[in-house]
């Protein structure tokens, strides 16, 4: 029987990534769509994003310290990194996500 290597995923840890919105305001709806979008590039099959819309659960900014939205929030890995606005600057994302170190 021939042994076979397997690289497991667990080199490359996964993200755990909140983002906080209020309902489907254009701020709001426009911040997933660039996570979305930022994720598919720099994060491919290893991220998970739980949207959590503060009108519906408000109890919930306070674990977080969200005081402005949106606002999406690194859990894993750690440490803890935050990240206000509509996460439009892809510069911004990959510097404030620990993803590239700023110049």
């Amino acid at each position: 029987m021939k042994t076979k290597t397997v690289k497991h995923a667990a080199a490359r840890p996964l993200w755990q990534l909140r983002l906080y919105v209020m309902d489907e305001t254009p701020k709001s709806v426009t911040a997933l769509a660039n996570l979305k979008k930022f994720c598919e590039i720099y994060l491919k099959g290893r991220y998970h994003i739980k949207v959590i819309d503060l009108l519906k659960q408000p109890q919930l900014a306070k674990g977080d310290q969200i005081l402005a939205i949106p606002t999406v929030v690194r859990k894993l890995p750690k440490p803890v990194r935050t990240i206000l606005g509509t996460l439009s600057d892809t510069e911004h994302l990959l510097v404030g996500l620990d993803l590239r170190a700023a110049d």
